[in-house]
């Protein structure tokens, strides 16, 4: 009986609770974000988190008063979020227009890393820990950038419908800004999840793709939507078509969270214990438990590293592929 009495006020202070331990949540909420959009504002699986489409919003509101872009729809992502989500790619990458009010949800991957004796700034497969602006790294860099002109290149050959077909992918360009004004350097930006395991070659001096001896590479197209990949971001073959045509020759912006200047403090946050919530900091809840804490390898201490490792390698004999039987 006491409990039924006390229900609606529990209730109340619950909820008051849960604004004082949200403020990212808040502040989405009482910004000029439209009504339509504001119901996909949110941590639940296909919702975008608040401070996410915040400085989304802004970064593209700022490029689009300076003339840089004139497209109708902007990018974003969260790469504190889980690679797949109840057995399904997660969706954690972000298609916005909001003139024609619509909003998608959709997976894509980050950057693997890389694990040397000097240093482990590796990924798992399901949860970004770390993060760098390096060149070589292969970790994706929160953060601002601008899509730029795509550049389609020849992979080899692979069998489809029983024949031998080229396969070409399309890589979109990255331009950054601040933390990500090396995104030309590390070949930044976003493609198909998917490459091709070269296993042979086989002799097609008609190809115009063919070698000086007439042979071109063959092998199977392998397919990671939502998996790890050398720090770009990647996206399944239907959402690549998509993406891919929105932007052709109508660049549009691209925010990546986490930024540099988030990382520290939430490290420093799950370190003394301290409520992220509570402090107006975010990261996906699920992989901050898979991960421990986040680490930000800043450009100017692990570069030197990832060179010095470069140099150490040994000369190898370039590998020559063996002749398809």
């Amino acid at each position: 009986m006491l409990l039924k009495l006390l229900r609606p006020y529990m209730a109340v202070v619950i909820a008051i609770a849960f604004s004082v331990s949200m403020p990212t949540q808040l502040s989405a909420q009482s910004s000029d974000i439209p009504a339509w959009l504001q119901k996909h504002v949110g941590i639940g699986n296909g919702q975008i988190a608040p401070v996410v489409l915040e400085r989304a919003r802004e970064l593209y509101h700022r490029k689009y008063s300076q003339g840089a872009v004139r497209n109708p729809c902007y990018l974003a992502m969260d790469a504190t979020r889980p690679s797949l989500s109840g057995g399904k790619p997660g969706r954690r990458f972000y298609v916005i227009c909001e003139k024609q009010k619509t909003f998608r949800a959709i997976s894509s991957g980050y950057g693997n890393g890389r694990k040397l004796r000097k240093a482990n700034f590796s990924n798992g497969r399901q949860c970004a820990k770390n993060f760098s602006n390096a060149e070589g790294s292969k970790l994706t860099m929160g953060g601002s950038y601008v899509t730029a002109e795509s550049r389609t290149s020849f992979k080899g050959y692979h069998r489809q419908s029983g024949q031998r077909v080229p396969f070409y992918r399309t890589f979109l360009l990255f331009n950054g800004e601040g933390d990500t004004n090396n995104a030309r350097e590390r070949a930044i930006g976003g493609h198909r999840a998917v490459f091709l395991k070269w296993q042979c070659r086989f002799k097609k001096p008609s190809s115009p793709h063919a070698d000086e001896e007439g042979y071109v590479p063959y092998g199977k197209l392998v397919d990671y939507t939502a998996g790890r990949s050398n720090g770009c971001t990647t996206w399944s073959q239907s959402n690549s078509e998509e993406i891919l045509a929105l932007t052709e020759g109508q660049p549009t912006t691209l925010f990546i969270y986490p930024e540099a200047k988030d990382i520290n403090p939430i490290a420093k946050a799950v370190k003394s214990g301290k409520s992220l919530a509570r402090s107006g900091l975010y990261w996906n809840a699920a992989c901050l438990e898979a991960i421990g804490a986040p680490k930000f390898w800043p450009k100017r201490s692990l570069q030197p590293i990832i060179n010095k490792w470069r140099r150490s390698l040994p000369k190898q004999t370039p590998w020559v592929l063996p002749i398809c039987q």
